[in-house]
């Protein structure tokens, strides 16, 4: 008898806890939403409370905000519903819907474009001008999950027969860049967009300018990759469906408006929103396909 009285008790204890926890979305169980690290963590977490912040106007929906130190870290945390919503760079989303059935709910835009290239630069006054010359060089790459900073990119030299003589991961787009334009590595690979309407360039370089304004001059772009669907805004395996229709609706609403347009630039160049379904990253998984590979075992390389 007093076994059972202590199983009672502590079922009203967990009991009073979840309640005390509230629903989803409330200020006592926000909604997490994570970014992954394709630039200065400072800079994507101002941004993306701006974000929240509006679609919290909107629907009432309390948010946390956070960038993990790696895309793996982020699309593990979609399968252990650490993270509610995360805006996945597009192999990550393939990876992160293959082991836990995340949803992709948006694709991002940018310039009117809803693909992008990955690019290989090098030092503007080195030998290195084209994808022949990385033969024997040191290349850094930004993450085993990035697409356009090391699937592809890779892909393509192993494709050529074109091998680095060491490897390295920076951590994110600046990062690699940087590791060029400071010496540490011969080649990085990154993500390139298209310039802006006055010609000004917008690939990973431009992530940078701020603190190394004579990176354009430093750093050349010595090759592409081919084009990559653009990255997303994912929701969780379970996630509420009334309430993702309303945070993407938020979002689309967010992109129109004129502080909208310029806090989703400074975070990830972004300029619109679509809807997006899942079968829109099919040429990714082709193009692994092809090569003999699935979506993770690339995290293993």
């Amino acid at each position: 008898m007093k076994y059972l009285k202590m199983v009672f008790l502590l079922l009203v204890l967990l009991a009073i806890g979840c309640s005390k926890k509230g629903e989803l979305g409330s200020k006592s169980n926000p909604i997490k939403m994570y970014f992954v690290p394709s630039m200065e963590a400072g800079k994507i977490i101002t941004s993306g409370k701006e974000v929240a912040d509006y679609i919290h106007e909107k629907t009432g929906y309390y948010f946390d905000i956070a960038v993990p130190t790696s895309y793996a870290a982020v699309i593990e945390a979609m399968g252990t519903k650490e993270t509610d919503i995360a805006w996945l760079a597009t192999f990550a989303y393939v990876l992160a819907h293959e082991k836990y059935d995340a949803e992709v709910g948006l694709m991002t835009v940018r310039r009117g474009l809803k693909k992008y290239r990955g690019q290989f630069v090098a030092r503007s006054d080195g030998k290195i001008n084209s994808l022949e010359d990385i033969n024997g060089k040191v290349i850094a790459y930004t993450d085993a999950a990035s697409t356009s900073g090391y699937i592809y990119p890779s892909a393509l030299l192993k494709e050529k027969n074109i091998k680095p003589g060491k490897t390295m991961f920076a951590g994110g787009h600046p990062q690699a860049i940087l590791a060029v334009y400071q010496g540490t590595a011969d080649v990085g690979c990154t993500y390139w967009s298209p310039p802006d309407e006055n010609g000004v360039p917008q690939d990973a370089r431009f992530a940078v300018l701020d603190t190394y304004p004579d990176v354009m001059e430093k750093i050349k772009i010595i090759g592409f990759t081919e084009w990559i669907p653009n990255d997303t805004v994912t929701f969780r395996k379970g996630f509420p469906e009334d309430m993702k229709e309303k945070i993407i609706v938020s979002l689309l609403e967010y992109a129109k408006t004129e502080k909208g347009k310029k806090v989703l630039n400074n975070l990830f160049n972004i300029s619109d929103f679509v809807r997006a379904d899942d079968s829109e990253y099919d040429i990714v998984r082709k193009t692994l396909a092809t090569l003999g590979k699935d979506a993770s075992s690339f995290l293993g390389e």
